[in-house]
């Protein structure tokens, strides 16, 4: 059986397999019912390999095990499969969550967090800095920082941006807020996203930048560390979008003041007006 490589690829990041699970399950697929020597011959898996990759295959949801002598192995609706690995996908999440849930109790968190402390007494204010790829990764370390802030947090960012922080980085701003954090946002306001600002209002002051003609995507959290986002996220694909984090009083505080300049110029939700509103 001949199956295009390119094929065999896609499977494999869709279904998180392996060549030879790949393999094997596309055989069994042409097949409806075979054995495990069979499979081998047609997938072209050693057959030292094809018990161990069926049983996997069984495991996962992917096929089921058809007792008697040979032992033959039933392919199932790929529709059928694709839900079974869905429900497997989300019952293994709630796993994980739950485990790492309980490790905030548990002695090793204490451990990796003394070895984390220890060692940044070490490290030169300079190093605490990094490049982060892809707006997924970007917004798990605003979040963070976010968590983190304890006197400020100000941000400036786009139309979408606004919509994308309330969606992703809501809880995080409610938690903030209860803690006393002043919280700043800059963004233009639209028609698009005025009603996701005037709800984003109740956790942060927010504020129009389109007559001040300010572009930028940033965040500042207690005048002491800073992101800022390096492309225009109109013209990049999130997987490419790309911000550079940086941990340092002198920098942080000087974008503070700048900050606070333009802030007088921004104009504030309750002025603006937009079409259709």
């Amino acid at each position: 059986m001949i199956i295009k490589e390119e094929f065999l690829s896609r499977l494999r990041k869709i279904f998180d397999l392996n060549l030879y699970e790949a393999r094997v399950w596309t055989a069994l697929l042409s097949r409806g019912v075979s054995t495990a020597g069979e499979l081998s011959n047609i997938s072209d898996v050693p057959r030292s390999r094809t018990y161990d990759i069926l049983e996997s295959l069984e495991k996962k949801g992917f096929i089921v095990m058809k007792l008697g002598k040979p032992i033959k192995f039933v392919a199932l609706k790929p529709e059928e499969v694709v839900e079974r690995v869905k429900r497997n996908l989300i019952v293994n999440a709630q796993e994980r969550a739950k485990r790492l849930e309980e490790l905030k109790d548990d002695e090793v968190l204490d451990e990796l967090t003394s070895l984390f402390e220890n060692g940044v007494k070490f490290v030169e204010p300079s190093d605490l800095s990094g490049s982060i790829r892809g707006r997924q990764n970007m917004y798990n370390h605003l979040d963070m920082m976010v968590r983190g802030a304890e006197k400020s947090i100000t941000i400036v960012t786009t139309e979408d941006g606004l919509s994308r922080k309330m969606e992703a980085l809501l809880p995080a701003f409610e938690k903030a807020k209860k803690r006393g954090t002043v919280i700043r946002i800059g963004a233009p306001i639209t028609e698009n996203n005025i009603k996701v600002a005037k709800d984003f209002s109740k956790v942060a002051e927010i504020k129009d930048t389109t007559n001040a003609g300010l572009k930028g995507r940033f965040a500042i959290i207690d005048a002491e560390e800073l992101m800022f986002m390096l492309v225009d996220d109109k013209s990049v694909h999130p997987n490419y979008d790309v911000a550079v984090w940086i941990s340092t009083e002198f920098f942080a505080q000087a974008m503070e003041q700048m900050f606070e300049l333009a802030w007088k110029e921004f104009t504030p939700l309750s002025k603006v007006k937009v079409k259709g509103k």
